[in-house]
This record gives structure tokens, C-alpha cells and sequence, in this order.
């Protein structure tokens, strides 16, 4: 996967910035391709959605070529230790177990959960909302494990299905009231069918970012950096629109750059007053 080589003086200095870091001219990435919208198979044999979007963007700004690689997410991480990769393009969530074996970029998206509901029904906007409702979900996902933890608290009904696609169908054919997914796959799946709308969104506080081995501190500072100039030029807002039909709300992780390098409160991160800019060395 080419990518053009960005010209002007922000991108020479960037280009300089991750010479110093990672000697070839190529960046090394992967991700999960089976991950709709982030990354999903194209008719053709390649990939596309989000986050390749986002790495595609992130070469550009460096002028380096993208070696994007598809994978299974299991497999992602052991390679990356291993050095087959300089980071993951992947969209892995920030916790405590993982911070303390990788670095991470500072957060580039909030990893909400959102409910999808049929686009004549009046909009719900708590938990509360839900109390009495069936509500279709991914059979052992982390939003299945979410409902039924609190089933005794709010009355709804879990219907399980083998895939998130399976769950939204459920709403379109009537068996349920509702979806819940992940805040991007719910968009995705509003996006695809008008029948149905994004609805509630639940805050979890916990952000996606971009691993890397906890010796490259550099190289992490370095795309942090990129990152955070995709927030302020608007790419990133431009990315969720077209991938989640979603402007994203002032303040949102999406298009706010956060201080300092990593995630706050996770171990690598790295407390800086650097400002956020386009023209970084």
C-alpha cells in the first residue's frame, strides 16, 4: 500500500522526526481486517474503513509507505512484540493489563457502547429508557456480559445472537426492541440501514489507541504527535463522517488532543506541555 509523500515543511519535519526513530522508509502495521468499519475486506482482495484510513493518513503526514498488514487480532499483539511491526493499526482498547506490556498513543477514539433502535421509535436517552425492553446482542461480547449484568436492575430482556449482524436483524424483523454494540459498529450498522437509528450511547471512559513495544518510546511520541494533528486539521472529524455518519461533539476524544503522550492514568503514559500542532519537530 503506497502513500504519497506529503510536501511541505510540517511534513519534512515529521519525516525527520520518525527517521530518527525507525531507520527504513516504510512503516510496518497491521490490523484486524474483519473489523467493520474500522477494517473490513473490499471486493478486490484489499481493505478498507477506518483505521486504514487513519494509517493511510498517518504515512502521508510522515511521507512514508504504509506495509499494511491484515491478521487476526490474537496474533497481532505476539507480532508485535516480536518486531514484525513498528505499531499496530489496530483500534485496541486502553486498560490497566495492557498498558503494563505495551505503549500507547494517546487515545484517538472513546470506546463507548450505543444502542440502535428502529428509526420511527421516539429517542431514548438513559438506561432507564430501556427498563422492559428486548434487546439484541453479539452472544458472549463484552455489551452481552454489560446487559445481563444488569438485567435484575432494569428489567430488559437479552435475546443473544452469533453475530452483531444477526442482533440488528433481529430489530429490523420486530423480535427486538434494540441493539447494543460498540458505539462505532452501531454507527456503522444505522449507516447501512436506514430502518434503523443510532440511540443512546453509554460513556465506559475508556479510549482506543495505537500499541507499540515499550521500547519505542520515540516512535510512539512521534505518531502521538501525528495524531494529535489530525485532530486539529479536522482529518479525524472528516473520518468519522465518513465511515460512522457521525459529526463528533466538541470534546469528544475524536477531535481533542490530549495532553502530554499516552493515555492519563495508564502506565507509559507521559506527562509533556508540547502544544498540539501541524509543525513538529
Amino acid at each position: 500500500m503506497k502513500i504519497l509523500e506529503k510536501s511541505g515543511f510540517a511534513g519534512l519535519l515529521l519525516l525527520a522526526a520518525f527517521s530518527n526513530a525507525h531507520a527504513d522508509g516504510t512503516i510496518k502495521t497491521a490490523l484486524d481486517g474483519t473489523f467493520a468499519p474500522h477494517a473490513m475486506p473490499t471486493l478486490d482482495g484489499k481493505v478498507e474503513g477506518f483505521n486504514v484510513d487513519l494509517v493511510n493518513l498517518i504515512g502521508e503526514r510522515l511521507g512514508k509507505e504504509v506495509d499494511l498488514t491484515s491478521a487476526q487480532f490474537s496474533g497481532l499483539i505476539p507480532a508485535l512484540q516480536a518486531k514484525t511491526y513498528d505499531f499496530l493499526a489496530a483500534p485496541v482498547t486502553v486498560n490497566e493489563e495492557r498498558a503494563a506490556n505495551l505503549l500507547f498513543s494517546e487515545g484517538f477514539m472513546d470506546t463507548n457502547f450505543a444502542f440502535v433502535v428502529p428509526a420511527d421509535v421516539p429517542d431514548f436517552t438513559s438506561l432507564e429508557d430501556f427498563k422492559g425492553k428486548t434487546i439484541a446482542v453479539n452472544k458472549g461480547s463484552a455489551y452481552d456480559s454489560f446487559l445481563r449484568e444488569r438485567e435484575g436492575e432494569f428489567g430488559w430482556k437479552v435475546e443473544s445472537y452469533g453475530t452483531n449482524t444477526d442482533a440488528v436483524a433481529a430489530v429490523l424483523a420486530g423480535r427486538a426492541d434494540a441493539n447494543l454494540a460498540g458505539a462505532t459498529v452501531a454507527a456503522w450498522a444505522a449507516k447501512q440501514n436506514p430502518q434503523v437509528k443510532l440511540s443512546y450511547e453509554y460513556p465506559t471512559g475508556l479510549v482506543w489507541g495505537l500499541a507499540f513495544r515499550k521500547d519505542d518510546v520515540e516512535g510512539r511520541n512521534l505518531i502521538d504527535k501525528v495524531i494529535e494533528c489530525l485532530k486539529i486539521d479536522g482529518s479525524m472529524a472528516t473520518l468519522s463522517e465518513k465511515w460512522f455518519g457521525v459529526t463528533p461533539a466538541a470534546g469528544a476524544t475524536i477531535v481533542t488532543p490530549t495532553k502530554g503522550y499516552g493515555v492519563p492514568g495508564f502506565e507509559g503514559y507521559s506527562e509533556d506541555d508540547h502544544q498540539p500542532s501541524c509543525e513538529l519537530n
